[in-house]
């Protein structure tokens, strides 16, 4: 950036995930989920909330289509690239897909960024984009009050093999591919005061691909898969329990969270994000109030969450280390019942 050119977060009233309209107010602006049974082919629509649409090409092939874009998260625009990419291409990987290209999105204040502030914003996605065989094929740009980017991202898959957010089972262990947290180190970021470290951990796992969707997508035994980001990981969940007509139970001292993000929470830095997530899913979640803040932090590219037979959960915690998602850990399990989360 310019020497006196202001930082990416000033110019945003929020940032990543974070950004997200409050599930509440969101089942309040769309009504009740569109009904599209007259679509043979779309195989996937906004009914159950689920990550990505889905379009069956033929027998062997469905398009996977989704589109994410968001607010500055952090000041360096490069890394404000990888992050946003990286979170877009997640809905591909969280219906069981392989990305194949992408469209930019692009909102910027022209005349309060730099045009080489703009560029690096593209060069990070683009990096991001091609990394996963995603290739940013074009795109569209207005100039807008606050600094917005993310892409379209398209991707493909078997029709037999797509994974939802609405089929876990009663039985099934609940898996969570990264550490909670990130929302927690962004509001540390903007007020300043996160460490080196904190921020070092927070843009490793903000720009790690969710490339194990992909794989888990082919191990018998996986039935559903979200990915957690502006909702928090209970709001995810309480998605897939709905679609699924499931309770679920979580282990509170299983989830992965980050050890500084911990710290900071303790010392009272939150988003308002985590409040608004946690009125919107408050009577479907039975969770200790001291927790609640940190299972609904808003989590940008954050982790996948999966529902799995118990039998399948070593390979697919396997198939999650083998891309670098290292404390990949079960979390809690699906229980028979009405959709309801119980945090013990």
């Amino acid at each position: 950036m310019r020497e006196n050119e202001p930082r990416l977060t000033s110019l945003a009233h929020g940032g990543g995930c974070g950004c997200k309209i409050a599930p509440n107010v969101l089942r309040e602006i769309l009504g009740a989920a569109p009904v599209n049974s007259a679509y043979e082919a779309l195989m996937v629509d906004a009914a159950t909330s689920d990550d990505a649409a889905v379009y069956k090409i033929s027998d062997e092939a469905a398009l996977i289509a989704t589109t994410d874009f968001f607010m500055p998260i952090v000041d360096d625009p490069f890394e404000f690239g990888r992050i946003a990419a990286t979170n877009a291409l997640s809905d591909v990987y969280a219906m069981g897909g392989r990305p194949i290209f992408s469209l930019a999105i692009v909102g910027m204040p022209i005349g309060k960024m730099s045009t080489e502030t703009i560029r690096k914003i593209l060069d990070g996605g683009r990096a991001v984009s091609e990394a996963a065989g995603a290739p940013v094929a074009g795109g569209h740009s207005i100039n807008s009050a606050e600094p917005i980017y993310g892409l379209v991202a398209m991707g493909i898959a078997h029709p037999d093999r797509i994974l939802r957010n609405a089929n876990a089972k009663p039985g099934d262990v609940l898996i969570l591919g990264k550490p909670l947290g990130v929302g927690i180190f962004s509001a540390a970021l903007k007020r300043e005061i996160l460490s080196p470290s904190g921020y070092d951990a927070m843009i490793q796992s903000t720009t790690l691909l969710n490339r194990p969707g992909a794989d888990l997508a082919q191990i018998d035994g996986v039935h559903a898969i979200t990915d957690v980001t502006g909702f928090g990981l209970l709001g995810h969940l309480t998605e897939m329990c709905k679609g699924s007509s499931v309770a679920a139970e979580i282990d509170q001292n299983a989830v992965p969270i980050f050890d500084e993000a911990k710290t900071l929470l303790a010392d009272g830095v939150k988003t308002g994000a985590s409040g608004r997530n946690w009125e919107s899913i408050k009577d479907w979640v039975d969770a200790p109030a001291e927790l609640r803040d940190m299972l609904t932090d808003p989590q940008t590219s954050g982790g996948l969450l999966v529902s799995c037979h118990p039998d399948s959960a070593a390979k697919v915690i396997e198939t999650f280390k083998q891309h670098g998602h290292t404390q990949a850990c079960v979390i809690g399990e699906v229980r028979e019942g009405s959709p309801f989360i119980q945090v013990r």
